[in-house]
């Protein structure tokens, strides 16, 4: 498994690189400026103003929430253990905000560390595949994902108490 990068839930916020935030808001005054300067010398009969303005509006909207993507997707994809540059070119070549769609719909979970050996292990893991630390409470017969505070599985209806979970699982 690649070595993700890791960050942490106070840096959640800032996912969106300041490079990415700088190119869109460019791409946004690079937009209104083509709208507002360089396309009304072209015209001989201009358009209403309510549609100039929905046009260069919406345009320079949609150039800079593209580029913005691209930024999240730089700093998301390592934290899932994924290349950036791969879903990175993805994003720029597919049309339309395609390869934004793929990104979102292929996309790993975020991988984390196991408490006891440190090895990187996937959010979705009931326990470290190299220490067999139990990591998550799950129930001893169908092996889904339970809630801590659960009598029962939701599942099969099996009776957790007997499971014998771990103390730091269990809701005292």
């Amino acid at each position: 498994m690649r070595d993700p990068q890791h960050i942490t839930m106070n840096e959640d916020t800032r996912l969106i690189p300041v490079w990415s935030i700088v190119v869109a808001i460019t791409a946004f005054v690079l937009v209104e400026y083509y709208f507002w300067i360089v396309l009304p010398q072209q015209q001989h009969h201009p358009p209403p103003l309510g549609f100039h303005i929905y046009f260069s509006l919406s345009g320079g909207v949609l150039i800079a929430l593209y580029f913005l993507m691209v930024g999240y997707v730089s700093k998301d994809a390592p934290r899932r253990a994924m290349s950036a540059r791969f879903w990175m070119a993805i994003c720029f070549v597919m049309p339309g905000g395609i390869g934004a769609v793929l990104y979102f719909l292929l996309r790993q979970p975020e991988v984390s560390r196991c408490p006891a050996c440190t090895t990187h292990v996937q959010s979705d893991f009931h326990f470290c595949p190299q220490c067999n630390y139990h990591l998550t409470a799950n129930c001893g017969n169908c092996f889904r994902t339970v809630r801590a505070s659960d009598q029962f599985c939701t599942r099969c209806g099996h009776e957790l108490a007997r499971d014998h979970m771990p103390a730091r699982l269990r809701v005292l």
